[in-house]
């Protein structure tokens, strides 16, 4: 019996070109470049021009994505567009994306899990491409979270920052020079809610309706309790990378990088050190952009992907955590 696989046909992404370093955040609350380097890893990161929406960063990745898949927006299936922070609640961003890209007719829609989010939308595009539903799917991770940092609070708003990633999912049956099969190996989901309120913004929904008092009680900014993300980040994400490996026969030693969440590199540490896989395997990129939630593990892969890091059979790990709590992983030959 013939089993259908996705793979990644191309990567992309695009992030705002103005930069906010650690030194222009000491100007604004009362921290500094030292402070945030030894706690996150975080130098810099990227804020979002005036004027530009989270759709616009979302199909600039988009189109980079298409064009190293050599592929044109019309013969896409299908467009899933994870984001928190989209250019409204009503409609998706995803059609704007879909608009905007020119593809015509396919189903395009939003998947909401946070920091989480892109390993969401690659399981839901891996699973239709495996059904024979979908051939050809754009998978976008993208966010524009500066809408939502609270400027006067600094143990958040100097982890986040902007930008958008993406991947083509397509069918294919190729093998590595070892005859091993390419492409997605399995994708693994996780939530928690009983830690929503650990990272949340509490206003602008139907529990706390926007309002002059939920403004005044700055409701609609990112709260976040620290040390619970940590530690359950640390744990999940652990946890996560090893059920992978084990669906798969996989261990430790089989990975060639690990692709993660671009949260904290303190968290990464931890994660390399609880795993047991070198922290030489892990490819960095969160000192030039932050925490981008969704976008980060798309960014990151594309990059490695344009640096020449990932070669054909390699083993690839991904793992993300964010709000809800959800999490995830993905264990990809590439």
């Amino acid at each position: 019996m013939h089993v259908l696989r996705s793979r990644i046909l191309g990567t992309g992404k695009s992030v705002p070109e103005r930069r906010l370093t650690n030194f222009d955040l000491e100007k604004m609350v009362e921290t500094s470049d030292q402070w945030i380097v030894d706690r996150t890893g975080i130098r810099e990161r990227r804020i979002l021009e005036e004027g530009r929406t989270t759709s616009d960063l979302a199909a600039a990745a988009g189109k980079a994505a298409l064009e190293a898949a050599e592929l044109s927006p019309s013969q896409l299936d299908a467009i899933v567009v994870a984001t928190i922070s989209p250019d409204s609640p009503l409609p998706a961003c995803a059609v704007a994306v879909q608009r905007k890209i020119g593809a015509q007719g396919c189903p395009a829609f939003d998947a909401a899990a946070a920091c989480a989010g892109f390993i969401y939308g690659l399981a839901i595009g891996d699973a239709f491409v495996r059904s024979g539903s979908w051939k050809r799917v754009l998978i976008i991770g993208v966010e524009v979270l500066s809408r939502y940092v609270d400027w006067n609070d600094r143990n958040t708003c100097v982890l986040f920052g902007d930008g958008a990633g993406a991947v083509i999912l397509g069918v294919s049956d190729d093998k590595d020079d070892k005859g091993l099969p390419r492409g997605i190996l399995s994708t693994h989901l996780f939530a928690d809610g009983n830690l929503e309120d650990a990272l949340a913004i509490p206003a602008g929904g139907v529990t706390i309706p926007s309002s002059p008092a939920s403004l005044e009680a700055r409701q609609h900014y990112i709260k976040m309790n620290g040390k619970t993300v940590f530690v359950h980040a640390v744990r999940n994400l652990s946890r996560a990378a090893q059920v992978a490996l084990d669906a798969n026969g996989k261990t430790r030693a089989d990975v060639d990088l690990v692709v993660g969440h671009q949260a904290n590199q303190r968290i990464l540490e931890a994660v390399s050190e609880k795993t047991q896989i070198p922290f030489s395997k892990f490819f960095l990129n969160i000192q030039k952009y932050g925490n981008t939630s969704s976008a980060s593990i798309p960014i990151a892969l594309d990059e490695a992907v344009r640096e020449g890091k990932v070669k054909t059979g390699d083993l690839l790990l991904f793992a993300a955590l964010g709000a809800g709590f959800s999490w995830g992983s993905a264990l990809v030959r590439w």
